[in-house]
């Protein structure tokens, strides 16, 4: 019994320092009984913030507005949100995680910006709600631990960094079924969008143009475009040489492949060409980026 209490103490010791440094990845490593000090008074959340409650329930402010959790709900804390905890009963168990999406933003894709999208999307009923989810995440929280991992532990940090892919598009899929199931033209429009990353990330590698992701979603360009823009703040074709960018860097830093190879693999007609599209992106060449890798 000792040892555990211990191991709470430590776990809550962790993420409250985690906090303070505004630490990568936040966790209290699995249930806790008592809340960070962090949260004691104002704070501002800088990354996904996620609080699932197991057993009890706690009242907290969230953008100024009163709020309370109880058993079976969960949390959500959007980016740059002030949030604070008033109160919370004795019997309280809850498992807590804030976490930046940076780390996994290669691997995401054009999916980070429906990451973006709904924490964005802050109408009060949906700051806390049960999901029917909570056991899982609970369970993602528990894996993804408390513990430092030194940069050199290659198969721990790709471990976290896999569970934390999991556990966003886990959000995603929660968010969106929340989200959509309201019949509103707001709703329409993130359909859409969801809809058009999703092509994107299936098909940049071999088509850019806006008319190919128009004609496929029964759409005009002018209309996707518009749409797309309005809702990221991007065009479809910025979207579209993101994701080449993210594809470039990823093959230049993690193979041994040649910049002739990668503008073949990305379907430029030359190096050339690729070497241009990446330096006017990039602002270095793919031979000096990969040199400043390296």
């Amino acid at each position: 019994m000792e040892d555990f209490i211990n191991d709470y103490d430590k776990r809550l010791d962790k993420l409250e320092k985690d906090l303070s440094g505004k630490a990568e990845v936040c966790s209290s490593g699995g249930v806790i009984h008592a809340f960070p000090d962090n949260f004691n008074h104002a704070f501002r959340s800088f990354g996904i913030g996620l609080i699932v409650c197991s057993r009890g329930q706690f009242n907290f402010s969230l953008s100024k507005e009163s709020y309370t959790a109880v058993a079976g709900e969960s949390v959500f804390i959007p980016n740059g949100a002030s949030f604070y905890i008033s109160g919370y009963s004795e019997d309280i168990e809850v498992s807590i995680i804030m976490y930046k999406v940076d780390g996994i933003k290669d691997v995401l894709g054009n999916m980070v910006y429906s990451v973006d999208l709904y924490t964005k999307m802050s109408p009060q009923t949906y700051y806390v709600w049960t999901t029917g989810e909570e056991e899982d995440v609970a369970g993602y929280i528990s894996l993804i631990g408390n513990k430092t991992i030194s940069d050199d532990d290659l198969f721990a940090m790709t471990e976290r960094r896999l569970l934390l892919l999991s556990l966003t598009y886990r959000l995603c899929s929660i968010f969106q079924k929340k989200y959509l199931s309201k019949k509103s033209s707001s709703a329409r429009r993130t359909e859409i969008f969801l809809r058009l990353i999703q092509l994107i990330d299936r098909n940049y590698m071999s088509q850019r143009g806006v008319e190919f992701y128009a004609d496929k979603m029964f759409l005009s360009p002018k209309y996707l475009s518009e749409l797309c823009k309005s809702v990221c703040g991007y065009t479809v074709q910025e979207l579209v040489f993101k994701a080449i960018i993210r594809k470039s860097m990823s093959m230049l830093d993690g193979t041994n492949k040649t910049v002739q190879e990668i503008s073949e693999d990305l379907n430029f007609p030359n190096a050339s060409s690729f070497g241009t599209f990446f330096k006017k992106h990039v602002g270095v060449s793919p031979q000096k980026y990969r040199e400043k890798v390296e």
